[in-house]
């Protein structure tokens, strides 16, 4: 059975939503997020990307950037830019891109949850990463960012949270400049609010991670780490549950740094042992499973995996699985994908382009493209107990930060 909780959630006044949402901390490189604040004093960046607000050279993980952000956030709260909720709710989040509509429910979700296996995980962690949310975490008080979690849908608490929606207006409803709509309701009464919370312990037996591994794990450990002294609040962690059939993951290519001491022809050949490899015209986006795109030395090659390249079970059958054992370990000398310098990630949203600015900037030296994960398969690996290689799904649209926050 699922545990949620309504929290007193940290939100902005209405009339300043769209100033203070920001983009998830982990989309923004620091440089982006500079660019992105400036001019923009009521923006969420300054509490989720704090070292903007810091000298450029100081690192990111100094503890100096998070005292920053406690800071930040206690300046909002007392300037009357956000305010605490004076009793406990559930909210309600619609985001629609594209014409494409997805409405989850904004909770607190259970630790003891998360670590019984009730929440199920699909990725292990980068460390450096982890480390950087508990900072964040326990030094600001506050979880900040939202747990993307899924959940097999459920007709009645669908039609429950429709009713809802009907009969009330949203408190914040605006367009971001990406031009995605973001709509939030605030379920506050008794009644409504237990029969959510029942729906959750009778008909979703489990949860799923789909995007916001770190900051799970992160609260976690931070009420680990806080012991006897942890408040009520560090017993939860924010999150937002979606509904599967709503969902649509987008791909999470790579990019590379170098051959591992080949030349390109030598890389191309060793790949054939694997791979039906042909030269593309413009960029190439896999339309299948077992489709990847390459790009090097400004061409675009299509690779298709040949048979015995891979196997058939949940993880085996996985493009990023078949990619990281034919491509990283078996020629580029690249083990773990989670700590290994000479790799990065670039999400889907980002476009084929961005993996041609990066080779061609000199950068990294290759990218590679990917058809995405399905649903299906990230539930298979999380009920099999089995995770996927480091950021597999790269999950659209995104939730805003700043808009709900929860106080530890």
């Amino acid at each position: 059975m699922t545990n949620i909780h309504p929290f007193r959630a940290v939100r902005p006044k209405v009339e300043l939503a769209k100033e203070v949402a920001s983009p998830p901390y982990d989309v923004l490189s620091s440089e982006e997020a500079r660019v992105a604040a400036a001019g923009h004093p009521n923006t969420f960046l300054h509490v989720t990307k704090s070292e903007i607000d810091l000298p450029s050279e100081l690192s990111i993980y100094d503890t100096s950037v998070y005292e920053q952000a406690k800071t930040n956030l206690q300046s909002f709260i007392q300037q009357g830019i956000l305010f605490q909720e004076e009793k406990p709710c559930y909210y309600i989040y619609e985001l629609i891109m594209d014409g494409r509509s997805q409405t989850g429910l904004v909770c607190c979700s259970s630790v003891d949850d998360y670590e019984n296996g009730i929440i199920k995980k699909h990725e292990f962690t980068r460390p450096e990463k982890e480390q950087d949310r508990i900072n964040h975490i326990r030094i600001s008080g506050a979880q900040t960012g939202n747990v993307f979690l899924a959940y097999k849908n459920v007709t009645e608490l669908d039609k429950l949270i429709g009713d809802w929606k009907a009969a009330n207006n949203p408190v914040y409803d605006f367009v971001a400049d990406d031009q995605i709509t973001h709509k939030i309701w605030v379920v506050d009464t008794k009644e409504f609010v237990e029969q959510i919370t029942q729906i959750f312990l009778e008909k979703v037996p489990c949860t799923y991670i789909a995007d916001g591994h770190h900051r799970a794990a992160s609260a976690a450990k931070v009420r680990l780490a806080a012991g006897a002294e942890a408040s009520p609040e560090a017993d939860v962690f924010l999150t937002t549950l979606f509904p599967s059939n709503q969902l649509k993951i987008m791909s999470y290519n790579r990019v590379v740094k170098d051959l591992n001491e080949m030349d390109t022809e030598e890389f191309i050949s060793a790949l054939q042992d694997d791979f039906m490899i042909s030269t593309a015209d413009g960029h190439v986006e896999p339309e299948s499973l077992h489709e990847f795109g390459m790009y090097l030395d400004k061409k675009w090659y299509h690779l298709t995996a040949i048979e015995g390249a891979y196997t058939e079970d949940p993880i085996g059958v996985l493009d990023i699985t078949i990619f990281s054992k034919n491509i990283l370990e078996k020629l580029l000398d690249i083990e773990d994908q989670r700590t290994d310098k000479r790799i990065d990630f670039v999400g889907g949203i980002r476009g084929l382009s961005e993996l041609e600015r990066r080779v061609d900037s000199g950068e990294m030296q290759v990218a590679f493209s990917f058809y995405p994960v399905s649903i299906q398969q990230l539930f298979d690996i999380s009920d099999s107990g089995e995770v996927m290689p480091p950021k597999s799904t790269w999950f659209e649209p995104k939730l805003r930060d700043g808009l709900l926050t929860h106080l530890i």
